[in-house]
């Protein structure tokens, strides 16, 4: 449904590192960047993108991402622990989503909440 998503961003060097680490394990990596922003997704098809934010913090959203496995769930929990997201929920079943909903939930470093599922 979406073709992209901009998230503005305070730190773009600290979301850059962010994203980079939760986001390997799911298969996505770094496509384009420049002065005051960075483009992730499939390899040569940027769909996420982090915009420098120099006014005030912006509000936070919600995004999941699609992971392939459970495992790949759990290493997108733990590489965003690493790189500077805060624990907002560790991989598991999510039973009371649906029967088969696996997911971890992250807090960035500019306040989203951002979740790797499994389905």
């Amino acid at each position: 449904m979406y073709d992209h998503i901009g998230l503005r961003v305070a730190d773009l060097d600290a979301a850059t590192r962010f994203y980079s680490a939760v986001l390997a394990p799911l298969g996505f990596v770094l496509c384009s960047s420049g002065d005051g922003y960075a483009g992730f997704g499939p390899k040569g098809e940027p769909a996420l993108w982090l915009h420098l934010n120099q006014g005030r913090k912006a509000d936070g959203v919600h995004i999941a991402f699609r992971a392939g496995d459970h495992d790949a769930v759990k290493a997108f929990h733990s590489e965003g622990l690493r790189h500077g997201g805060r624990d907002n929920g560790g991989a598991g079943p999510r039973r009371d989503y649906s029967p088969t909903y696996y997911a971890a939930f992250l807090i960035d470093p500019d306040g989203n909440n951002v979740e790797a599922v499994c389905v």
